[in-house]
């Protein structure tokens, strides 16, 4: 395939053994479901709201359905998947709690990347122009944007630790796609990283 993945989907795709069952939601191109089913021989399908993303990815011989996060996640049976994958998907879900809860019920891994709200780059703009900032990933007008609902990696830390989500690994990049040398400080990640990454299992207590 011609499809080139982006940082974050390349470092997703490091966290996923091979030979899994893999569910991407939000899976756009079909880039990381490509990837996965040939270089890991994973059992990868994909959720994917866009029409025509769909219709390509389908062409390509991928397994993509047509449906969204917040409705479509219910049909599927608890522990259908080793790994469900919501790539730069979070912020943009009508109920990103809602959404969790049921990855976590289809999946035994949860992998989650988001654009970083907390970013320097955004916090300076906030605060020089007093208006919602405007950067590559953040790019449209907030009256349109389909990013509904942007988080830091606190705020997304403190959910896990309401949801009583375990952590198994998480880590922040900038916009190269550098690993951060500030990865151990959530403190710096925060500021600093323009993406983050989280691999997540429910917890022994959270039986819900």
């Amino acid at each position: 395939g011609t499809n080139l993945m982006r940082v974050d989907q390349r470092l997703i795709a490091e966290m996923i053994e091979p030979r899994s069952r893999v569910l991407d939601v939000g899976s756009g191109d079909g880039a990381l479901i490509e990837h996965l089913f040939r270089t890991r021989a994973c059992d990868a399908r994909g959720i994917e709201i866009n029409m025509q993303d769909v219709t390509q990815s389908v062409a390509h011989g991928l397994p993509v359905m047509h449906g969204d996060a917040d409705h479509d996640l219910a049909y599927y049976p608890d522990d259908t998947f080793d790994y469900v994958v919501l790539q730069r998907t979070l912020q943009a879900v009508e109920r990103p709690r809602e959404v969790l809860r049921q990855m976590l019920r289809i999946g035994r891994h949860v992998i989650v990347s988001f654009p970083n709200f907390g970013y320097w780059k955004l916090r300076l703009q906030l605060l020089t122009s007093g208006r919602m900032p405007m950067t590559a990933v953040w790019n449209t007008p907030w009256y349109i944007t389909p990013n509904i609902h942007p988080c830091t990696i606190r705020d997304f830390l403190a959910l896990c630790e309401e949801e009583g989500y375990v952590i198994e690994r998480w880590l922040a990049i900038d916009e190269g796609g550098a690993k951060a040398p500030w990865r151990r400080s959530i403190r710096l990640a925060n500021i600093f990283g323009e993406q983050a990454m989280f691999m997540l299992h429910k917890g022994s207590a959270s039986i819900r």
